[in-house]
């Protein structure tokens, strides 16, 4: 039983970050480094690891960073690829065309777009990308931001090609003392361990993926009922202009819901975001082509002289410059889309066939040398005699096969060697800063994880711990023990509050994910429920996550108006959370008590 001191102490880590990056806006650049000193010394001190069992689990959470890493990097590649070719101008021009009223301009590009570019993408790119398109087509900066961040949170859970499940979810868990008790489990018994993590993974994503449909298809409703009557006439506020575009907005919401949802359920945890947003966006998309759902009137934001001097920055809306200075009159819709469109059917080829799944994730098919295999698999056994291993699947992962389309797509826009170099040169650029957030954060995050004895096999372990249970655990037990029965109602503001200091849904369930299932096994309560709340968590805490805000404000020329933005954006966190929280007190304890 750990002291009320002790308990204070497995906290202070989460607490330093939390209070320099709320607190004191510090960057996860300078403050992560000081809360994985933090975990170090609560380790090595109070938990009483052996400081080479501490490094050795820092090393894993570098690994897993690099996982991340990798992908980010294919899917800025890719991003700026398209950027550099105008491939992005086009798809822009596409949902513009379709009509002048912003309502509907909001739904288009803050929506479908934005929840496109996350299932592909992630990382912020989404509001980075989104909000300076809607600042081209002449809004006030301030609304660019608000709508792009508020319309992707939908996606987020399965951004980047379901990162956040996938190693988020299922990699944290894929191990002891986790993996013993979801196989204990009844859906996943008498499975292999890789099967009946990569099965409860999947079964976390279709229950986030319920609360989102059922919580989220209003969300481009609120986007557009947000930036009405927050950026309509500054004396007259009023909630009146959206009646009209009611209709299409819960068309376009449901539209997404259906596939995105059903996707989740049958397919894997990996397309939603994609499938949602290509199928709704296609369906709605070809009834306002037909003159369905238009509104009748066209709303647009008061005269450019009213505007308060906050709403716009240094780049003023619909100015030269803020789009690509490329030619693309010759390129279609189709043609602009066909690199996204190639992502999505290797990803689909190579998970669903067996043989080439296997092939790419085949550890064996490598070359030895010591304790670390290169080949399909990057594998690090035993690191530093600690017992723990690690390992990057770096063909498996979506990183490879966004580079392979970021690749492919040079050839087809005809691109030239320059508007290469460009663009992955921008890619390495904007990586840097996320690579030294994420593996400080992570590191931090194994060693809180690892730090107690049930972690691996005592026989193994390097050293000695002074409790049975992680940082992370004892945590969960006691978030459990105050809150009792109460615990699943805010079990999603716990995955957003790590989201907000994080900036990453991803890092949020790295961190979070764990405690979440100890607290849900604790109350003798759904995992998977529980899990999936923290899943959806991750992602609404983007909505005022600092790292996401600063990304987007730098592209519209807006940097400093942050604190505008987030308590903008607490009005729908605190819907999305609330209701999250109803339904998971229902879930849990009314309609689906007995679920693992």
């Amino acid at each position: 039983m750990v002291s009320a001191v002790e308990l204070f102490l497995a906290a202070s880590p989460l607490l330093i970050a939390g209070i320099l990056l709320v607190g004191f806006l510090w960057p996860a650049t300078r403050a992560m480094p000081l809360a994985w000193i933090a975990a170090l010394l609560v380790g090595y001190f109070v938990w009483e690891n052996s400081a080479l069992w501490l490094t050795g689990a820092s090393i894993t959470g570098v690994i897993t960073a690099l996982t991340i890493l990798w992908i980010v990097f294919g899917a800025l590649v890719l991003l700026y690829t398209l950027m550099q070719a105008g491939a992005i101008d086009v798809i822009n021009q596409g949902f513009a065309a379709i009509s002048d009223d912003r309502r509907v301009q909001i739904i288009l590009l803050a929506f479908f777009l934005a929840t496109f570019i996350e299932g592909a993408a992630g990382f912020g790119t989404p509001a980075a990308v989104v909000a300076p398109l809607l600042l081209a087509l002449g809004f006030p900066a301030l609304a660019a931001v608000v709508a792009a961040l508020i319309g992707h949170i939908i996606a987020v859970t399965y951004g980047a090609v379901g990162t956040p499940i996938v190693i988020g979810i299922r990699d944290p868990l894929d191990g002891p003392p986790y993996i013993d008790r979801i196989m204990e489990g009844a859906p996943y018994a008498g499975l292999d361990e890789a099967a009946a993590v990569t099965q409860f993974s999947n079964d976390v994503a279709a229950w986030a993926a319920t609360y989102h449909a059922l919580v989220g298809f209003v969300m481009p409703l609120f986007a557009v009922g947000m930036v009405v009557y927050f950026f309509g006439d500054p004396d007259d506020r009023s909630l009146e202009p959206v009646k009209e575009i009611i209709p299409l907005a819960l068309f376009a919401g449901i539209a997404f819901s259906i596939p995105y949802w059903a996707s989740a359920w049958f397919i894997t945890a990996e397309f939603p975001a994609l499938i949602g947003s290509m199928v709704g966006g296609g369906i709605t998309v070809a009834l306002l082509r037909r003159g369905y759902l238009l509104p009748d009137d066209e709303w647009d934001f008061p005269p450019r002289e009213e505007w308060p001097s906050h709403w716009v920055g240094t780049i003023e809306p619909g100015a030269e410059g803020v789009q690509a200075n490329v030619e693309t009159e010759d390129m279609g819709l189709l043609k602009a889309w066909s690199p996204y469109i190639i992502l999505v059917l290797l990803l689909v080829v190579t998970r669903v066939s067996d043989q080439i799944s296997g092939f790419i994730t085949d550890a064996d098919l490598g070359v030895t040398i010591g304790d670390v295999t290169i080949g399909m698999v990057l594998v690090w056994e035993d690191i530093l005699g600690t017992g723990l291993t690690d390992s990057i699947d770096w063909v498996n992962v979506p990183g490879f096969w966004l580079l392979l389309s970021a690749i492919i797509a040079i050839p087809l826009f005809g691109m030239s060697g320059q508007q290469v170099k460009d663009a992955w040169g921008e890619a390495a650029e904007k990586i840097v800063s996320p690579f030294i957030a994420l593996v400080f954060v992570i590191a931090m995050v194994e060693v809180m994880l690892s730090s107690g004895l049930p972690a691996v096999d005592p026989e193994t372990f390097a050293g000695t711990a002074a409790f049975e249970q992680s940082m992370i655990e004892v945590l969960a037990v006691a978030t459990a023990g105050a809150l009792g029965s109460a615990y699943p109602f805010i079990a999603s503001l716990i995955g957003a509050l790590g989201a907000a200091m994080a900036g990453s849904n991803t890092v949020s369930n790295i961190t979070f994910g764990g405690f979440q299932f100890t607290a849900a096994q604790e109350l003798g309560i759904s995992t998977q429920i529980i899990v999936g709340a923290q899943a959806v968590g991750g992602a609404i805490g983007n909505l005022v996550a600092i790292h996401n805000v600063v990304a987007a404000l730098a592209t519209v020329g807006l940097v400093g108006q942050e604190g505008r933005v987030m308590r903008l954006n607490l009005i729908p966190l605190f819907y999305y959370a609330l209701m999250v929280g109803i339904l998971t007190m229902l879930f849990s304890y009314i309609l689906f008590p007995g679920l693992f």
